[in-house]
Order: structure tokens, then sequence, then C-alpha cells
């Protein structure tokens, strides 16, 4: 393995030129990317795809809502589609990608755009994760698929039931792979890059690296080329962060004073509001509740069917704040989400470039507001150095007193009102920027691991999905 990378870095845009169609992707997937209006890559793809394409391994880090997932998506299903094949055998469908993800919803999301542009051809893409019965999963893995996106812990699960085979993986990703390459996941991660061969495309995208993940990721590439299209470490330019000195007994009120605020202002009250611990998440879910707001919670603790609900009901608006632990930091995305508040700041830097990369999402403007108490001081200047940056801070909204000094701007102005805000441009990245469709599948909440619970799938109108049940099925 060389530890040597070919750097193919630039800030700049792609040409108004080069379009998808310049990759020489199969008509196939061209129609269906074309379906969904768009035809000019972010850059993030234009850079990524043709290194892809050509074969290479790659490292590629890109601020975090600028279309990653589109990078590695559209070369894959090229790329394999010379295997694809209408046989209703299960051998002629063995798993010839797979892309692993740190948690459910990124997974979940992954798995729907590899459905939704692999829909013309006769590839099969299926998604397996932890928190609900496996007995679904092994039925479709069973039938064969070529696409596997997966939580590592889960796909061992069927490694060892005998339903997963590696054996023929051509490509493998590692999404979101500064987390993947976290301590925690390494023993799951080493077990299955064991099982799959040697001479493999190996691809790794996060929009954050640091040092110490870069040197470990070259044991899994060989000559890697290295794609950095923005600053490292930074936060998109349409968000707009403010940091109000708050201190923790006062942060629950400091929440109700800026959602007001923002309500005085014409803004939207829709937020996502990130905590440190799964106990701290439910009580100010709850707590926020009897101040009147509409909230809800996902954490860790909360069953699969749990979670769907409360995003369903967070994305169609019934629920204006989403509190959240850093299980909705990576692979959550909302379009043209207004606004993100850092209940507690989180004890890794890194982890606030992913919140806040929740909202200014495909050219959207959006507020990033940190409440910072005194004892977070450390934090904060941990977030400042990798960011490179100062963060305004600012009073609180109605003449609150700060801890700091006071400033002359208040937050919001980025961001218009969520009625007036322009929709997503045309070339965003149409794998992270589809309108959300509400499941016309009612989901239980009831524990997901209970054997007797029925499962159910996300099966729109459109190019079905069946995500929680891990497959999908074309029209």
């Amino acid at each position: 393995m060389s530890d040597t990378a070919t750097p193919a870095a630039t800030d700049t845009a792609p040409p108004a030129t080069i379009t998808f169609a310049d990759f020489g992707l199969d008509p196939k997937i061209q129609k269906a990317v074309l379906e969904q209006g768009y035809t000019i890559p972010t850059p993030i793809q234009a850079q990524s795809i043709p290194h892809v394409l050509a074969g290479s391994d790659l490292m590629g880090a890109a601020q975090t809502g600028t279309g990653k997932t589109a990078a590695f998506v559209l070369p894959i299903i090229q790329k394999i589609l010379r295997h694809a094949s209408n046989s209703a055998s299960p051998a002629r469908h063995p798993i010839r990608a797979l892309v692993l993800t740190p948690t459910r919803e990124l997974a979940v999301q992954v798995a729907e755009n590899a459905a939704s542009y692999s829909k013309h051809t006769d590839l099969r893409a299926a998604v397996v994760y932890g928190g609900v019965d496996m007995k679904e999963q092994v039925a479709i893995l069973r039938n064969g698929v070529e696409i596997l996106i997966a939580t590592p812990g889960r796909l061992l699960d069927h490694i060892g039931s005998k339903v997963a085979n590696l054996s023929q993986v051509e490509i493998l990703v590692l999404d979101e792979a500064d987390r993947m390459l976290d301590m925690g996941f390494l023993p799951d991660l080493q077990r299955i890059i064991n099982l799959i061969p040697a001479q493999r495309q190996t691809l790794l995208f996060s929009a954050t690296f640091s040092p110490e993940i870069k040197k470990l990721a070259q044991s899994y590439l060989r000559t890697p080329v290295t794609v950095e299209v923005a600053r490292q470490n930074a936060a998109a330019d349409t968000v707009k962060q403010v940091v109000h000195m708050v201190s923790s007994a006062d942060k629950q009120r400091a929440i109700v004073k800026v959602l007001e605020a923002r309500t005085r202002a014409g803004l939207s009250r829709q937020c996502i509001i990130f905590t440190n611990s799964r106990l701290g998440c439910a009580k100010l879910s709850r707590a926020l509740e009897r101040d009147g707001i509409k909230a809800g919670a996902i954490h860790g603790d909360k069953s699969q069917g749990e979670r769907t609900l409360t995003l369903d009901a967070f994305k169609s608006g019934a629920i204006e704040a989403l509190v959240a632990t850093d299980v909705a930091a990576r692979g959550l995305d909302i379009p043209d989400m207004p606004c993100v508040i850092n209940h507690e700041l989180p004890y890794n830097a890194e982890d606030f470039i992913h919140r806040i990369g929740r909202t200014g999402r495909a050219g959207s403007k959006g507020d990033a507001i940190a409440l910072v108490d005194a004892s977070e001081k450390r934090l904060l200047d941990d977030i400042e150095k990798l960011m490179k940056r100062k963060l305004d801070v600012q009073p609180l909204p109605a003449g609150e007193p700060s801890q700091s000094r006071p400033s002359s701007s208040g937050y919001g102005s980025s961001s218009g009102s969520s009625s007036s805000r322009s929709a997503p441009a045309k070339m965003s990245d149409p794998f992270f920027y589809k309108s959300y469709e509400p499941s016309a599948a009612s989901v239980s909440t009831a524990d997901a691991a209970k054997p007797d619970e029925k499962k159910a799938g996300i099966t729109p109108a459109k190019p079905a999905v069946g995500a929680l049940l891990g497959g999908f099925k074309k029209k």
C-alpha cells in the first residue's frame, strides 16, 4: 500500500459547460438524472467522478451539503452496469459495491439515491442496518443485490448468518469516513475489509479529515487521489454563525427567546437542536413542549420506527424543533433547513461542522446558533482553531445581556422566511436535494426489536423504495 496521495484540489466551481453527460455515463443513468431536472455537477462531483470512473482509489473532502454522495453513487452505477442482469437467479446478482455508513439515517439516504438513479437499469440496491428485525433484510439479500449500503454491525450479523457474501465486491466506499475510521468502528471495519478482495477500488468521503485519520486511511488505499474542493474543516459560506454566551441553566429559556425572535423577524421557527446526551435530548424536547414549542426527539435509544415517525413529522412541519444527538449530525438531509441550534457544543470540534452543515445546503442560506456556557469556552476555542476563524459573539435577542462583547448585527439576516426562500438551484446535487415525499406507509413506534412487530416499507408513488425493509423495488 502506498502512503502517498496525489492532490487534485480546487475551490472553484466547475465551468458551466461541464454536465453529467460529459462523464460518459450510460444513457440509462443520464435519463434518471435528467428526470430530476439536473445537468450540472457540483465541484466535488465534477472532480471526483472522472477519477472514480478511471479506477483510482480516492479521498474526497468537501463541505457538508455539497453533494458528496453523488460523487460515488453515479460512477458506481456506471462501473458495475456491465454486471446488470434481469435474471431472477440470486447467483446473477452478487454484491459488487459496498457502501458503509456510521448511522442508519445516512444509510437509508444513500440507498434511496442508489435506487433512484439506477431505476432504469437491472441493478438492485438494498440497505441493511440495526434496530429493526433482520427477517425482511435476509429475504432481500437472498434474492441478490449488486449495491449494498450498510452499517457495520448489522452487516456482520448478516455475514454471520451466511446471507451476505462479500467475495465479489469490486468497490468499497466509506461514507463519513472520519467517523468510520474512529476507533469505535475499527474492529468491525477490519473484519469486513478482510472479507473483501484485496484487488478492489476504495473510496473515502467526508466533510472532515484530521491528519490522524488521513494517516490511518492510507492502510486501506492504494496510491489514492485526494480531492478537496474547499478549505478543509470549513462550514459553507451560506451558513451565518452566531454565538450566544448563556449559562447552562438558562439555555432552555434562551432557545425559546431565539425562536420567538425568529418569529417576530418573519423567519421560520423550524430548527434542529443538538445536545450531547440521549437523556438531555429527551428532557429538552419535553421541556420545549411545555413552553409551547412543537418538539420531538431522536437519539440512539429510540427504535427505528420511532425515529422515522419523528423525522417524517419534522419534515412535514408538524414538529418545529427536532432535538437530536449526533445521530442526526451526519446524513440527515432536510431541504431548505433554516436553522441549527447547538444547545451544547460537541466534544469533538469536527462534529460541530457536521452539525451546522444541516443548514445552508444546496445554495440556500441558514443560521447556525451556538449557546455557550463559560465552562464550554475550551470547546469553543477548539472549534475556532479547527475552522481558522473567530465566531461572532452576540447578545441574546430582546436585549438579553451577553457574557461577552455585543455585536451590532443580528442573526437571521442571511436567511429569508421559509416561504420566501428560493428553491434549491437546479445545478444542485440531485442526490441530496430532492423534495421530500412523505411516506405512504405507517411505521410502528413499538420497540423495533420485538419479533412480532410488522415492519413497514417506504413506498412513494414514484420509483418505490423500501428503506425501512432494506430493499428497493423499481417500476
